[in-house]
C-alpha cells in the first residue's frame, strides 16, 4: 500500500470518478463551508473506517453531494464527532456521518472498482489494476446489500466501454450511460422521491460526463484516446454548442432537485447545482480563450448560465416548506 500511496499521490486524484460536483466556496458563509467539509471528512472516515485505505482513495466530491441530498430530503440523524487526521494534522476538525454516508461508502466503492477496471483495460494504468485489486474484495462485500444497484452499475459501465471502443460520437448515448449510474446511486429508496432523485441523478451524470469529456479534450486528442466531443470540436461554435448542451442537463437535473422538500442544506446544495459544478469549466474555457479566471471574472462568469429565475426559485421554496410542515 505504500507503493500505491506514493503513485496515486502524483495522480492528480484521478481515482475518485470525477471531482465536477464541487461548491463555490466564495459563495458560501463560512458557516456553510464548514458544514459542507463535517460531511466530505465524514464520508472519508467511513471509507476508512469500512474498507481501510483502499476506500479512503476513491473520496470524491459528487458523493459528498449525494449524502447531503440525501441527509436533508430524509431528516437523517447526524453523529457529529472532532478527528484528527493526515490532511488536517495540526488541528481537530468536525465530521458528520449518518447512515447515508455509509450507503454513499458502498455504493463508492463498487463504482470505484469497475472504474479502475476499465482504466485499466483502457489505459493499462498499472496503478488502477493495483487499485481494483486491492477493492475487489471490498467492492463485493459493499455489493451484498445491493445487488441489483450493482448490477445495474456494472451494465452500463460494461455498455459504456463499448460504446468507447466503437469510436461513438453520440453523445447522448454515451453520456446516458453515465445518467442511469447516477440515477440509480440516487433513488435510494422506491418512494415518492424515487422519481425526481432519478431524473436528478440521470441529468447530473450526463452533465459530468459530457464536463469530463470538455475538460480532457486536448489530452485525449493528443494521447488517441476516446472522446465523444472530438468530431465537433473543429466546429466555430464549438465552445457555446457545448456551453449550450452543458446548461440543458445542468438545468433538467436542478428542476427534478427543486421538486425535492431539501430544507436544511438547501443553500449548499443550491450553490453546488447553480455554480459549482461550474467552477471546472469556467477554468477550462478561460484557459482556451488565454484568460485566467481570477483576472477576468466578469468574462468567466458569463459563462454560468443560471439554470432557474428568482421567481421560480421563490415559488420551489414555497412548495418546499408545505412539504416538509404536512410531513
Amino acid at each position: 500500500e505504500a507503493f500505491l500511496r506514493s503513485t496515486l499521490s502524483t495522480d492528480s486524484g484521478e481515482v475518485s470518478m470525477f471531482g465536477y460536483v464541487v461548491i463555490n466556496e466564495q459563495e458560501l458563509k463560512v458557516r456553510e463551508v464548514g458544514l459542507y467539509r463535517s460531511y466530505y471528512c465524514g464520508f472519508c472516515r467511513e471509507l476508512k473506517r469500512k474498507y481501510g485505505f483502499p476506500g479512503q482513495m476513491t473520496l470524491s466530491y459528487d458523493m459528498t453531494f449525494l449524502i447531503m441530498v440525501l441527509s436533508d430530503l430524509y431528516d437523517a440523524k447526524d453523529t457529529v464527532a472532532k478527528t484528527r487526521c493526515i490532511a488536517h494534522p495540526l488541528g481537530e476538525h468536525q465530521t458528520r456521518i449518518n447512515l447515508y454516508t455509509e450507503y454513499a461508502a458502498d455504493m463508492n466503492l463498487i463504482l470505484s472498482y469497475y472504474a479502475c477496471l476499465d482504466d485499466w483495460n483502457d489505459e493499462k494504468k498499472l496503478h488502477k489494476l493495483m487499485l481494483a485489486q486491492l477493492l475487489r474484495k471490498r467492492s463485493q462485500e459493499a455489493g451484498i446489500n445491493y445487488g441489483h444497484k450493482a448490477a445495474v452499475i456494472k451494465d452500463r459501465l460494461d455498455k459504456l466501454h463499448a460504446a468507447e471502443k466503437s469510436d461513438s460520437s453520440d453523445i447522448d448515448l454515451v453520456a446516458g450511460y453515465f445518467g442511469d449510474i447516477m440515477a440509480e446511486l440516487f433513488a435510494i429508496y422506491e418512494d415518492e422521491w424515487e422519481e425526481p432523485l432519478r431524473h436528478m441523478g440521470f441529468y447530473l451524470g450526463k452533465f459530468v460526463y459530457i464536463m469530463d469529456a470538455y475538460d480532457d479534450l486536448e489530452k485525449d486528442q493528443k494521447s488517441g484516446s476516446f472522446n465523444p466531443l472530438k468530431k465537433m470540436a473543429d466546429r466555430p461554435d464549438f465552445d457555446d454548442c457545448c456551453q449550450q448542451i452543458l446548461t440543458m442537463m445542468i438545468s433538467r437535473s436542478c428542476e427534478a432537485f427543486e421538486l425535492l422538500p431539501c430544507v436544511e442544506n438547501l443553500p449548499i446544495l443550491r450553490n453546488i447545482l447553480y455554480s459549482g459544478v461550474w467552477t471546472r469549466y469556467n477554468n477550462v474555457r478561460a484557459g482556451r480563450q488565454g484568460l485566467t479566471p481570477d483576472a477576468s471574472s466578469d468574462s468567466v462568469r458569463s459563462h454560468s448560465p443560471a439554470a432557474f429565475s428568482d421567481a421560480t426559485i421563490l415559488g420551489a421554496d414555497s412548495s418546499r416548506q408545505e412539504s416538509k410542515h404536512s410531513d
